[in-house]
């Protein structure tokens, strides 16, 4: 199993956090068998584009929400993380309270 469940939605209220104060978040590595998705589908061409990340983010973010991970951005990058056999990634966490 690679991550901990599959979800469809993000049950955390909107945070309204931007590009920017996601960048002021320093990274950390998170375990993929934690993490909840917030989507059910990806497209695989971006799964398999080499420069996916180029205008985007360079680390996947989550948000710890009442005791779970919800991975919000990054699904290609966690995927990626794990065809490549690795249990974790780096990711930019955000404390929901």
């Amino acid at each position: 199993m690679i991550f901990k469940r599959v979800g469809d939605s993000r049950p955390y209220p909107d945070h309204g956090y931007t590009q920017k104060q996601w960048i002021a978040i320093a990274p950390h590595q998170v375990r993929l068998d934690e993490l909840v998705t917030t989507k059910r589908t990806l497209d695989l061409e971006a799964l398999l584009e080499e420069d996916s990340t180029f205008y985007g983010d360079l680390f996947a973010h989550v948000v710890a929400y009442r005791g779970e991970l919800y991975l919000e951005d990054g699904l290609h990058r966690a995927l990626r993380a794990a065809l490549q056999q690795r249990q974790t990634m780096h990711a930019r966490v955000l404390e929901l309270n």
